[in-house]
């Protein structure tokens, strides 16, 4: 606000002693800190005020921003679930009308469409073989002779009991003897 250094502050200081007098000072001293502090809460309370509308006003147009995104991909959303609605009805159509017999529907596309059963069966048939081939190796039975020979394990074994398996054994000779 105002720039006050010690000097121009000293030089107020004897002003005011002289004009006002040494018994009034200390009074009048202390109403102008009092007016001084209400001017500043004064001023700090319109800085918030201003800063509140600021970002109330912020907000508003983030608020209008985000409902015109939603509406948006509402109209999206629901015009691509009319084109899926009409696809699987017109499909459904094509589905009944085959059920029934009527060949004057399918339009050529009765072929394609058993290649496409063929070949997903297939696919099918391949992926189960592969599956169960390889959970046949993961799980398969090694023999107990192969693991005694390799020292594979035979049995689930605790903690405990495999510490005290290899703990290495007090030898029964000794220094002393």
């Amino acid at each position: 606000m105002i720039d006050l250094g010690l000097s121009k502050i000293a030089i107020i200081g004897v002003v005011a002693l002289i004009v006002i007098g040494p018994e009034k000072l200390p009074r009048v001293a202390r109403m102008a800190g009092t007016l001084y502090g209400r001017a500043q809460r004064y001023l700090n309370q319109v800085k918030s005020e201003v800063s509140r509308e600021i970002e109330m006003e912020e907000l508003k147009n983030l608020q209008k921003e985000v409902q015109e995104a939603g509406h948006s991909v509402k109209q999206s959303v629901e015009k691509s679930m009319h084109g899926v609605e009409n696809s699987i009805s017109g499909n459904l159509a094509e589905v009944e009308n085959a059920w029934r017999g009527d060949s004057s529907a399918y339009d050529g596309h009765h072929d394609a469409h058993e290649a496409m059963l063929r070949a997903t069966n297939d696919d099918l048939a391949r992926k189960a073989r592969e599956f169960r081939r390889k959970k046949l190796v993961r799980n398969s039975a090694v023999p107990g002779w192969y693991k005694q020979r390799h020292g594979g394990k035979q049995h689930v074994q605790s903690a405990a009991a495999r510490v005290a398996r290899f703990r290495p054994r007090a030898s029964s000779s000794s220094f002393y003897s």
